[in-house]
């Protein structure tokens, strides 16, 4: 686990100032990596790339990047490549190893496969290869976007970076990408290779980015299919789900430092801390909480689940001055705003975590996986509602019925607000129509944004291009819900995975994605996975008895809440009136400051309205209000070649 950079002129001339522009994304990046660090530069000055090391796996020097192989290719490289040693027994035939890192295994294979060479690894990964001989720069992302690759081109050149701010001193000047605002607004999130920095773009997940020739070109290599397997019983995948499950698990032990887990409370944590419990003697755990307000410590059940798993829990009391304390750190690490108010204590958690383990597991991707939101039961209440009415839900293959939901219906006591919302605005419409509406946040808002500034109807058309990809079956509404969230949820919620734990010099690893199996669960029908609208229902039926019973049968998991709407209309009041209060605030193109401020003391418990507001706003401060520092970087900075 690492932080890379780099850059590369499309023409080849000389980069006069290169070693300034290494050293100054090398500074930035620095916390991703604080074992070690390194440069390349090529002869002709036209290429240089950057790597900051946090030693997992081959501690020893032979790991040490940028990484030269014996064809002279130099890589750099952040993430981990399990199945390695099984890599480095089948290439050793025609490579001759000089250590035992994974960064290694993916030169040697791409001296034997070439660009191929992405379809042999698994793990989690980005990657720059420089191919002196034909002068070619090709990158990698990992399939689910566990790793981030971020790029910007422009003045001839080619920028690359494991963070977006490392980029933001290159840019000619820093300006908001308007599109990527009006997803945020809606989502949380933004959608494909969008940043909030405009000319900043994200690698997608699954897709290679060469450079050759002057010619930037990016290309999918890999893509989940949802080619339904009708020829197996429900005991068959209830069988081989876990046989997936455990072989990813070992996998993602492999490490020459002891491993920890985060633990939520969670199915999914308390899965994966237990298998990992399994092999790890006295695993530790790590859980946030709150304890200032009701409702919102789940640490019952992490205590339950690390007793099951036979290891030790440490646990975090997160309160409202460690928001003040930390809140701007988190804007920061995380570059721009994305997804929820979970983000901050998992920062907090990851901090704490860092100081007893280097790397960590965490049950991310389960809810995308095996169907473990709440809307996922809220769209199926209306359309077996439907189905009732008309009496047709028995003429084909209804994934839930009316009969069948009831008994789960508890699960949505605490959604009602949102369920208000969701029926508010209509009944019965297209899948994609009542999908989105689900997934819409903007919903809280009205007057506190100026919504001429923003092209929604643009964002709704984006999301109907990804909820209905061909890859998905068109009466599928459960695998469209998923697959959405897959593609568009899941990269923003491993945004944050990734950057709250290497701002404190952690590795996070997430056995769920592991290809295998994501590939094996994309084919088990809806029928099978969501029967009755049960959440999580593989996963919960074929470990039933290894799951701790207060987790098992718990109906009020919220995802990390967060006591931020209690904070903000009495101990935290004053901080973020001050902050909607201030001049700067009063200047931003889409915001009404006098609304803001005035609605924060009615918001509703879990509402993200003035969590997404104040997180834009914290975002402006950092990078638009302090444009003139981030652009003097370079100048200011010693070459990292004559340092």
């Amino acid at each position: 686990m690492c932080g890379i950079a780099g850059v590369i002129d499309l023409a080849g001339d000389v980069i006069p100032d290169l070693g300034s522009r290494l050293n100054v994304m090398d500074t930035l990046i620095a916390h991703r990596g604080p074992d070690g660090s390194g440069y390349w530069i090529d002869k002709q000055r036209s290429v240089g790339l950057v790597h900051r090391r946090l030693s997992i796996v081959d501690l020893t020097e032979t790991g040490a990047q940028p990484m030269t192989g014996e064809d002279g290719c130099v890589l750099v490289f952040n993430g981990e490549i399990y199945n390695a040693p099984e890599l480095r027994a089948e290439l050793s035939r025609d490579w001759t190893f000089r250590g035992t890192s994974d960064t290694e295994v993916i030169l040697a294979a791409h001296a034997v496969f070439g660009e191929e060479a992405v379809h042999h690894l698994r793990g989690m990964f980005s990657y720059a290869i420089w191919d002196p001989r034909n002068r070619t720069l090709t990158c990698a992302r990992d399939r689910f976007g566990i790793k981030p690759f971020y790029y910007a081109e422009f003045g001839g050149r080619l920028y690359f970076a494991s963070e977006a701010k490392a980029l933001v001193p290159m840019l000619r000047e820093i300006a908001t990408d308007m599109e990527a605002i009006s997803q945020y607004f809606v989502f949380q999130f933004c959608l494909g290779e969008k940043s909030f920095f405009e000319g900043i773009k994200q690698l997608k997940p699954a897709y290679l980015l060469r450079i050759a020739n002057g010619n930037v070109m990016a290309a999918r290599y890999w893509d989940v299919t949802y080619e339904i397997d009708w020829g197996h019983s429900e005991r068959y995948f209830l069988k081989r789900v876990p046989e997936l499950i455990h072989e990813a698990v070992s996998l993602h032990l492999r490490s020459d430092v002891p491993v920890g887990a985060y633990l939520s409370g969670g199915v999914d944590s308390s899965l994966i801390t237990g298998l990992a419990g399994r092999s790890v003697d006295n695993i530790m755990a790590f859980h946030g909480k709150f304890t200032d307000y009701p409702g919102y410590d789940e640490s019952r059940y992490a205590i339950a689940a690390a007793k099951k798993a036979g290891g030790s829990l440490k646990q975090v009391d997160i309160s409202y001055r460690d928001f003040t304390d930390n809140f701007e750190k988190l804007v920061y690490h995380l570059d721009y705003p994305v997804a929820g108010p979970g983000s901050f204590p998992q920062f907090m958690v990851s901090k704490v975590a860092a100081i007893h383990r280097k790397v960590v597991l965490g049950g991310q991707g389960g809810d995308e996986i095996f169907g473990g939101y709440a809307r996922y039961l809220i769209a199926y209440l209306e359309q077996c509602l439907s189905a009732a009415m008309d009496g047709t839900y028995k003429n084909g293959n209804y994934v839930v019925t009316i009969d069948s939901i009831i008994p789960n219906l508890p699960l949505l006591k605490n959604y009602k607000p949102m369920m208000q919302r969701f029926w508010q605005q209509g009944m019965f419409d297209s899948l994609d129509a009542r999908y989105f509406r689900l997934v819409d946040r903007s919903s809280d808002l009205t007057d506190e944004v100026d919504w001429d500034c923003l092209d929604m109807p643009g964002v709704y058309e984006s999301f109907k291009a990804l909820f209905n990809r061909p890859n998905v079956g068109k009466e599928a509404y459960f695998d469209k819900m998923t697959h959405f969230d897959f593609k568009s949820l899941l990269p923003a919620l491993l945004h944050v995975e990734d950057r709250v734990s290497m701002a404190h010099g952690l590795e996070s690893r997430v056995p769920l994605l592991d290809h295998p199996l994501v590939e094996f669960s994309a084919t088990i029908p809806a029928d099978i996975k969501f029967k009755g609208g049960q959440q999580k229902r593989i996963l919960k039926k074929a470990y039933a008895n290894e799951l701790p019973a207060e987790v098992l049968g718990r109906d009020d998991k919220m995802g990390f809440p967060v006591p931020l709407n209690e904070w903000m209309s009495s101990e935290l009041k004053n901080y973020v009136g001050d902050i909607f209060s201030s001049q700067a605030v009063k200047e931003r193109p889409y915001f009404n400051s006098e609304k803001i401020v005035r609605g924060l003391s009615d918001e509703k418990r879990f509402s993200r309205k003035t969590w997404g507001l104040l997180n834009i706003e914290t975002w402006h401060r950092i990078f638009h209000d302090k444009s003139g520092t981030w652009k003097a970087l370079v100048a200011k900075t010693k070459p990292i070649d004559e340092s």
